[in-house]
């Protein structure tokens, strides 16, 4: 019938939010049709990001947990793996599944607490693939990447009404502590064995192209750069002003020296060479292969290069990098005029995820109304604690 047909069609008077209820009452449905422990794949086309965050925010909000997105090369009859920047204009494959009723009746009872958390990723990376290969090209699981499994762990918690136990530094050291880590991907125990035997039969693992359009994904781009060969500024800076080409018109993206000292390491040629700087240049300088860690010669070539820090210290940088976006997002908050032209994503997403844990509801309502509407539609998580802050705010 015309009246329940999910589309955006101005003529019959249906919008976005109508697109988002439909659609949520579709998967709602097919969420109460299906067992505990069975999946469901969605394809389509996408020619608005907008439709994939509303398709995405609808699996979870009926309950769903998003474990694999990827595109389809109809031409090549491949699938490959995206980032959310990069799923505009392909035909797009989302599978998901519902938490089995363990989960489900442990996370009641558990909910709030660190334990309900690890027990949420613990059960989630044994649903994701664990080796994929193409020839002898293994494939990245953009899923089993850690900053993927926060966001998993947070939309779990957030959907279901609860408080968020971990902030993400917590979350990346506890990660490191309880799982095995292969090619920047994490393992179960009893997974990692079958990856490794696996992996030996594989010359490199093939990264995700990655769209930069904001501030995360900059930070995503650096990691993905340094983790493979630690550089300086000036080595940096060319390659990452070429990565600017698509940011978002809206986005106000602090200076690569900011964010630099923000998100990762300088070694300053002092102490004994950091290991992942000593790995690089004893496998790419055959003058600097066998030489202890503050040789003379080493220290040097290693001076003022940019390193990716081990999680501990990852932890440290991320409270002060929150610090200094919550006071940005005081800001906008205090904003008086009527639309934020420019801002920064990332200040308005830690901003949004304090006023949740903190209950402040009408605070994340206040701010969503400042921002452009289409910027809203557009990013997974403001729109999945707007969605829930209204939900609360209307049930108080």
């Amino acid at each position: 019938a015309p009246e329940t047909e999910t589309i955006v069609d101005r003529v019959r008077g249906k919008g976005f939010q109508d697109y988002q209820r439909l659609m949520l009452e579709c998967f709602n449905a097919y969420y109460h049709a299906l067992k505990p422990g069975r999946w469901i794949t969605v394809e389509f086309h996408n020619s608005k990001n907008s439709v994939w965050i509303a398709i995405q925010q609808a699996l979870q909000q009926a309950g769903f947990v998003i474990a694999d997105v990827r595109t389809l090369n109809k031409e090549q009859g491949s699938f490959q793996q995206v980032n959310s920047a990069s799923a505009v204009k392909q035909d797009l494959i989302i599978s998901a599944y519902k938490a089995n009723g363990g989960l489900e009746q442990r996370f009641t009872l558990e909910a709030g607490t660190e334990v309900g958390a690890w027990d949420f990723v613990r059960t989630h990376l044994g649903q994701l693939p664990i080796f994929v290969s193409r020839g002898t090209q293994v494939q990245y699981v953009a899923e089993r990447q850690s900053y993927l499994l926060y966001d998993r762990m947070v939309a779990f918690h957030v959907q279901r009404g609860k408080t968020v136990p971990l902030s993400a530094g917590e979350f990346y050291v506890g990660l490191a502590q309880r799982f095995a880590e292969r090619d920047s991907m994490y393992f179960l125990p009893e997974q990692v064995v079958e990856y490794d035997k696996k992996r030996l039969l594989a010359r490199e693992v093939q990264q995700i192209p990655l769209i930069v359009v904001d501030e995360a994904d900059a930070i995503q781009w650096l990691r993905q750069t340094l983790s493979s060969k630690p550089q300086t500024y000036s080595d940096l800076y060319t390659q990452f002003v070429n990565q600017l080409q698509t940011i978002n018109k809206h986005e106000k993206l602090p200076e690569l020296s900011q964010i630099l000292d923000q998100n990762f390491l300088r070694y300053d040629g002092l102490d004994d060479v950091p290991s992942q700087i000593h790995a690089y240049l004893s496998t790419n300088f055959k003058e600097l292969r066998n030489l202890a860690k503050n040789h003379p010669s080493l220290r040097q070539k290693a001076k003022d290069r940019w390193y990716v820090p081990d999680p501990n210290n990852s932890a440290q940088l991320e409270k002060i990098r929150e610090t200094a976006l919550l006071k940005e997002f005081e800001e906008y908050r205090n904003f008086s005029g009527r639309e934020l032209k420019q801002f920064r994503l990332e200040a308005v997403r830690v901003g949004f995820r304090r006023a949740w844990q903190d209950k402040d509801y009408p605070t994340i309502i206040q701010v969503s109304q400042k921002i452009p509407e289409d910027v809203l539609q557009e990013d997974p998580k403001l729109m999945m604690w707007y969605d829930q802050a209204l939900t609360r705010s209307e049930g108080a």
